[in-house]
């Protein structure tokens, strides 16, 4: 029998342990199985598809070089799994402006995937734009995450795509700094050595449970929740306005970020995402992490893109 996995928007009280909806549209609880097939993206929003890993990359990264002592190689993966038969995660990147892009889209019929495109077209073109303004790479962040969250909430409104919204994690490179903004549950971890940590928190049902002491990082593991592991507090997409969580990591020579979809991570414990990175040669390190989640079920869309800073 087919697990099938759901994301909605939910409101959780750490006070009451009162789990509610939001003030939102009733659609935008759907389970995010499709039959649609998915177009890849076009332009500067590079995207993958398909049973066979395709991989981008390396490529050295010029930001501001008279700023940087490394350059950073870039190498990107997205599969469709082992179970569903269209890909609603997208991801792009800019390496002229140092940004990195994954998304996870979720909505009715098709709209998975308009969220997810919608969303990463939208960081990027709002990103360029502000280039060559004096605004802080952490605003302009910031100012993206806004701007796709108003496209993708105004495309929602087509009744086609009532409910659709996506999770979002984006690296934007700031001298000898990454910063980190995310939405949803897709992930963004630093890896040095073979030392792997989370960069950012879930905004999740299981991590709101988890902070309020309901469970343990232990028996969040074991606990029987069917359909509800997939459950997202926080969407790009699903209302007027976003809360995005941002994070600041210093970037060295050999330090590695991987960015990736809950495909991956639900099947992949930091400590072996470390040492699968640590131990695979660059180019193949994304196919190898992809490779282990489908060999383990594959049961969503599994994306990935892994940063690597090289000395200069």
């Amino acid at each position: 029998m087919t697990k099938e996995f759901r994301k909605r928007q939910l409101q959780f009280n750490p006070l009451s342990g009162e789990l509610t909806e939001s003030a939102l549209p009733s659609s935008a609880a759907i389970d995010d199985a499709r039959e649609t097939p998915h177009t890849p993206m076009t332009q500067s929003s590079i995207s993958f598809e398909g049973p066979t890993p395709k991989l981008a990359g390396p490529t050295p990264q010029t930001v501001d070089p008279g700023f940087m002592r490394f350059r950073v190689a870039v190498s990107a993966i997205s599969d469709v799994g082992c179970v569903r038969t269209n890909n609603e995660d997208s991801f792009g990147y800019d390496e002229s402006l140092g940004i990195y892009i994954v998304c996870d889209g979720m909505g009715g019929m098709s709209s998975g995937e308009v969220a997810s495109s919608c969303a990463v077209t939208a960081i990027m073109s709002s990103f360029a734009d502000s280039a060559s303004s004096n605004i802080s790479v952490s605003t302009r962040l910031k100012h993206a995450i806004s701007a796709a969250n108003m496209d993708v909430w105004e495309n929602g409104q087509v009744p086609g795509n009532k409910g659709m919204g996506t999770t979002a994690v984006i690296a934007a490179i700031d001298g000898d700094k990454l910063i980190v903004g995310n939405v949803g549950d897709s992930r963004a971890y630093c890896v040095q050595g073979n030392k792997c940590r989370q960069l950012t928190f879930d905004h999740s049902l299981i991590n709101e449970l988890i902070r309020n002491g309901t469970l343990t990082l232990d028996s969040a593991q074991k606990a029987d929740l069917p359909g509800m592991r997939s459950v997202v507090t926080r969407a790009v997409g699903i209302a007027p306005e976003v809360q995005p969580d941002f994070f600041s990591v210093d970037l060295g020579p050999g330090t590695a970020i991987l960015l990736a979809t809950d495909g991956l991570t639900r099947y992949l414990p930091d400590g072996e995402i470390g040492i699968i990175i640590a131990s695979s040669p660059f180019e193949s390190a994304c196919a190898d992490l992809v490779t282990l989640a489908k060999q383990r079920g594959g049961s969503d869309n599994i994306t990935c893109i892994l940063l690597r800073a090289i000395p200069a």
